[in-house]
């Protein structure tokens, strides 16, 4: 793979710009081994510390990695780096939770439904045992929170959809201060959650999408009826959870 030379400022911007356009368009793939720091400088006739900086702008963006050493290779975002993006951009334009709600109304339905049709028997096992944790910590209102969240995520995995997948993982996270709220302040809700979840793994293990998804609608409208409970502002601007705010 050859670069051509660099004839306009900023020389790391161009240089960053026309790397990720190869990788954007599949020239370079996944796993490629990139040239080092010194044959991209004599490729775009450009001096090592405007390397550098391009450099570092692609691996900001998840598209570089750096292995062995200093070698650079091509690399597949994480898809935890593009969620938390998202979720400080949420923060950031004052997203409420209304708003966060109304969204995961629409994708998480069609997360189950897909589910349902998709699902793959490792995927079956790891629902159930997500259901029998929750069962034998049903008094344990954070790890039944944790479990929840896990159940959802992996719903949504179990969907097939990639582009469903890596919209609706920020949204969980920042969900996570609403689920704690009503899962500790109102008694009934872990029970609730779970009568829920069972409901819905047993439409996914068989094959029911109609069913999957009108228990996943009822849950979610379940949940939005506990936070209203709580006295909880819908109109709120959304937070991120705490441990998240200093996150890179």
């Amino acid at each position: 793979m050859s670069f051509a030379r660099l004839d306009r400022a900023p020389g790391y911007r161009l240089l960053a710009d026309a790397i990720e356009r190869e990788i954007l368009e599949g020239r370079l793939k996944p796993g490629d081994r990139l040239p080092t720091e010194t044959e991209f400088a004599e490729q775009f006739a450009v001096n090592r510390s405007t390397v550098r900086e391009g450099i570092r702008l692609l691996e900001e963006s998840g598209l570089v990695r750096r292995e062995e050493g200093r070698r650079l290779f091509v690399a597949r975002p994480e898809t935890s780096a593009l969620a938390q993006r998202m979720s400080h951009a949420m923060v950031m334009h004052e997203v409420t939770f209304r708003e966060l709600w109304e969204t995961m109304m629409a994708l998480e339905p069609m997360a189950a439904e897909l589910a349902a049709a998709n699902v793959t028997p490792e995927q079956i096992s790891a629902l159930a045992a997500n259901l029998s944790e929750t069962r034998a910590v049903l008094a344990d209102r954070q790890n039944v929170t944790r479990l929840d969240i896990a159940f959802h995520a992996l719903v949504a995995e179990a969907s097939g959809n990639r582009a469903l997948l890596l919209s609706r993982d920020a949204l969980g996270r920042l969900f996570y201060p609403a689920f704690e709220a009503v899962i500790s302040g109102l008694p009934a809700a872990p029970e609730r959650l779970l009568t829920a979840h069972t409901a819905i793994y047993e439409a996914i293990r068989t094959g029911d999408a109609a069913e999957a998804r009108r228990w996943m609608e009822r849950h979610i409208m379940d949940f939005k009826r506990g936070f209203e409970r709580m006295g909880l502002d819908l109109a709120a601007p959304i937070a991120l959870p705490t441990g998240q705010e200093k996150t890179k």
